[in-house]
């Protein structure tokens, strides 16, 4: 299973600043076990730097790959497409939530669309969730038709889960990398503004090496044989 997200950090390019992307990619390996695949800075998340990212990790030896967990960002749909067009992609059913919340002015509607996409997302099965989906869509259709109008081509591509073991499904609904974001967020603050994308790098790298060390010391994050 691999899982792709990015982040932005200010870096000094050329004289200027710039939010430059942070391109992260974790996997589980053949024990259960969470690994950090690699990471790169570049200048955006277009498709060339998604794809040069990707096809860097399958010439160091990434193969086998099941499903790809990951947001619904243009440039990565296409390079996932390109260089990895036969492995399914499950949309991150976090960052789906959130773009959810775009469609639904008030808040207390916001609330009531969210508790109905976790009903989906929680279903039991494919079939249920589908049904689910069409029953929530009649709704919106009246009450919000934009979330409507986008939700029917967006929701089932969150759905691809619902291929896979039950035992699994919890750790593949998202990328799970938010809270890996946060940490990051928090150890990259002091430097505030990084003098080239080198120096992010170097720093981004040293945290994820860490963080890699503790998954391989620590318990299995997916049971693969449940």
């Amino acid at each position: 299973y691999l899982f792709l997200d990015a982040r932005y950090e200010k870096v000094c390019l050329e004289g200027r600043i710039v939010d430059c992307a942070v391109l992260i990619a974790v996997g589980i390996d053949a024990t259960g076990k969470r690994r950090v695949l690699g990471c790169t800075v570049a200048t955006s998340e277009a498709e060339i730097n998604w794809r040069r990212f990707l096809e860097g990790l399958l010439a160091r030896g990434l193969h086998g790959v099941k499903l790809i967990v990951a947001d619904d960002h243009a440039g990565l749909k296409a390079a996932r497409r390109a260089v990895l067009p036969a492995v399914p992609w499950q949309r991150c059913q976090f960052h789906l939530q959130q773009n959810a919340g775009q469609f639904v002015t008030r808040q207390e509607a916001r609330k009531t669309v969210a508790a109905q996409l976790r009903t989906i997302f929680n279903a039991p099965d494919r079939a249920e969730a589908e049904r689910l989906l069409m029953s929530a869509l009649e709704t919106w259709r009246k009450e919000h038709p934009k979330l409507a109008e986008w939700a029917e081509a967006a929701v089932p591509e969150s759905l691809t889960v619902f291929d896979f073991h039950a035992a699994h499904r919890v750790r593949l609904r998202t990328t799970g990398l938010a809270r890996i974001n946060r940490e990051l967020r928090r150890r990259t603050r002091v430097a505030s503004i990084f003098p080239n994308p080198d120096s992010c790098l170097r720093l981004i790298s040293a945290l994820l090496a860490e963080l890699d060390d503790e998954w391989m010391t620590g318990k299995v994050y997916l049971n693969l044989n449940p």
